[in-house]
């Protein structure tokens, strides 16, 4: 399997994960800022947070890194938490916004 179709399989994996306070998936949140396979089997996930205070932070995290590294030719995943640049509702999918009625 290539590069380009294991980070695909990330992304949908990443797209079941919820912020608990937002019924929007945190991919098309856009809290995902980068997938990147740097070795064959390991994995970077680049994200951010919907504020830095967010009281999810951590649940987020650890399922992000679960999901991904349960993936079968995921051997190691690295998560990478940035508040650079901040997020905001602009970084939301047409999709996202329809759902939380931005538009």
């Amino acid at each position: 399997m290539g590069k380009k179709e294991t980070e695909s399989i990330i992304v949908e994996v990443l797209k079941t994960i919820y912020d608990p306070e937002i019924p929007v998936n945190i991919y098309d949140l856009g809290l995902i800022y980068e997938v990147d396979m740097y070795e064959e089997d390991e994995a970077k996930i680049l994200m951010t947070l919907t504020a830095p205070n967010c009281p999810m932070a951590d649940q987020i995290l650890e399922e992000v890194n679960e999901k991904t590294k349960a993936l079968p030719m995921i051997e190691d995943v690295t998560v990478v938490l940035t508040f650079d640049p901040p997020w905001d509702k602009d970084m939301m999918t047409e999709e996202a916004k329809l759902e939380l009625g931005f538009l």
